[in-house]
Parts: structure tokens; sequence; C-alpha cells
């Protein structure tokens, strides 16, 4: 599968023994999730692949950390892995086609989230931002 999601692997590295959980997503021109483009990139080989990626670039989208430094944090509380995940990020310094899934426990933003597109999303900040983020 690295093949082809080449931006991915080919930008800053996430340590073998720090594992996120996360989606490979791609967006559609109108800033939906588009699940068939991702599907065909998986099958496409060759020429096809390199169009395909140039077409439908994919994100991963980091939703969770499971292990840190070869740490499990599964164990650990939600808002502890959070951190953690967040200062990866910023340690890192992860852009696109990295992406931190955005995160609140308050109504009214989840509300705000729920109503937005891809189009009037903002980068993530990793001073602890309430924004959703996307990738550029």
């Amino acid at each position: 599968m690295g093949g082809r999601f080449r931006r991915l692997w080919a930008g800053p590295c996430i340590c073998r023994t720090t594992a996120l959980d996360g989606e490979l997503v791609v967006w559609d021109a109108a800033g939906r999730l588009a699940f068939e483009p991702l599907q065909n990139r998986l099958a496409r080989r060759g020429a096809g692949a390199a169009r395909a990626t140039e077409e439908w670039p994919a994100h991963f989208v980091a939703f969770d950390l499971l292990r840190l430094s070869g740490t499990d944090t599964t164990s650990w509380p939600y808002r502890r892995r959070r951190a953690a995940l967040e200062s990866v990020f910023a340690a890192r310094r992860l852009i696109a086609p990295w992406a931190l899934c955005p995160s609140t426990t308050e109504a009214d933003v989840l509300r705000e989230w729920l109503t937005c597109r891809r189009s009037e999303w903002r980068e993530w900040s990793p001073r602890g931002s309430t924004t959703p983020t996307t990738p550029r």
C-alpha cells in the first residue's frame, strides 16, 4: 500500500515504535469524503496509479495514539492520549498529507463542525485550538 500513497511516507517520519489510529481519506471537489476514488487508487498500477495520486491526493487523518515510543497507550485515559497525539503532531511538524482529526467535548462546537465543509475548515494549531483541521 505504501507505493500507492508515497506522499504520506515521504514526509516527516513517525517512529516505528509509535502507532497512530486513523483513516486514509480523499476529498471530492465539493469537500466531501470520497471513498470510491480511494478504492480506485488501491486498484491501480503504474502510470494509472501515478495519475490517480495527482488527481485524488490522499491524506491520513489521525484520531488516536495507540503506541508512543514503544509504550502501549491504549490503557491511558483519552485526554492523555489526545494530548500526546497533539504533541506528536507538533514535535514532528506534521502537515498535509497528515491531518489531526478535530476533537471537542462541547456540543455547540460539534454542531458547528457538522455543518462545515472541507473548504471552511482551518489549519490545526498545535497550541490546542478547537478549530477543525484540514490538509492543504
